[in-house]
């Protein structure tokens, strides 16, 4: 049973900072499934997955896109193993559709990353009713996650990566019993940030779960600091500011890449930038807010989101 996780530990002395691609370690026989991986962050963890000898699942709800992206992806990596597979996460029968092909097409999954995420979009919902940003950012993963376990526990030491956000602590807290902001005014910042928040701490209690039941597979977040992976999200100023001062995709990427390859990476481990206010840098392990950790939290979620998403799995 692998060692439970130190709070204490969390946050490395100093970064990791000569990590980069070059240390991401052969994975030839593996497969890795990575959301989003069309643009942006996604497109640069697919690559580097794909560089290192992966089979890499892409699942995006644009295939047309996608093909473009993997042609481009083979130009720089002829020998790149991807496949482009169809998925809307704001719509959980797309979700059960994609999560039954992916299990029948391969026999184990060694990296599942979450990248895909809906960012500061105006108040709607998913196809499920709930709040966009919940919606995608939560109870897909969240689905997806249970719905591929059992793949997932078929390889020696798999991995499940979560995508948080500077943005976790920016936001009012995680209303569960308001969570389509009914009764709440809507602000893009709040919702976003509940949605990263919602995200950690799904994250954090899975790694309790999986410990609990002796698995194998471990459970980690990443966030990008303040990267330009979405330099169409947010207001006039905020998208003049990302494209002035955020880091490259790839800069970005490196802290999901440790968290999904790094021998060192732990189950419960946030990894984030090494640099000032965590916007940019070399990846090291970095805090997540006292919410996000909260067992208390991570339990009442986990009770909503299987009601929310109708799957249910490693029971309390």
């Amino acid at each position: 049973m692998r060692q439970a996780h130190d709070r204490a530990a969390d946050v490395s002395p100093r970064p990791m900072a000569s990590w980069c691609r070059s240390d991401i370690p052969s994975l030839a026989g593996r497969t890795a499934l990575v959301t989003g991986a069309n643009r942006g962050l996604g497109r640069e963890i697919a690559t580097a997955l794909a560089a290192a000898g992966a089979t890499v699942i892409a699942g995006c709800r644009d295939l047309a896109r996608m093909d473009a992206t993997i042609a481009a992806i083979r130009t720089a990596q002829p020998r790149a193993d991807l496949v482009a597979l169809p998925v809307d996460l704001a719509d959980l029968s797309s979700v059960r559709a994609f999560a039954a092909e992916v299990a029948a097409r391969w026999p184990r999954l060694d990296i599942l990353c979450h990248n895909a995420a809906a960012i500061m979009v105006p108040q709607g919902r998913t196809r499920d009713g709930f709040e966009t940003h919940l919606g995608t950012n939560h109870v897909a993963p969240f689905a997806l996650t249970g719905l591929l376990l059992e793949t997932l526990q078929r390889a020696p030491a798999a991995r499940v990566v979560n995508t948080g956000s500077l943005a976790h602590r920016m936001t009012a807290g995680l209303d569960l019993d308001d969570a389509a902001y009914e009764r709440r005014a809507y602000r893009e910042m709040d919702a976003y940030g509940a949605s990263k928040l919602a995200a950690l701490a799904f994250t954090f209690e899975l790694d309790r779960r999986l410990r609990r039941a002796g698995s194998s597979v471990i459970a980690v977040a990443a966030h990008p600091g303040y990267s330009a992976t979405n330099d169409d999200a947010g207001g006039f100023f905020m998208r003049l500011a990302t494209r002035l001062f955020a880091q490259a995709p790839a800069i970005g990427a490196l802290p999901a890449l440790y968290a999904a390859t790094a021998p060192e990476a732990r189950g419960g481990d946030y990894i984030g930038p090494a640099g000032f206010k965590e916007l940019r840098g070399a990846p090291r392990r970095v805090e997540a807010s006292d919410a996000a950790r909260d067992p208390a939290l991570g339990e009442r979620l986990w009770a909503w989101s299987e009601r929310a998403s109708g799957v249910r799995y490693l029971p309390r």
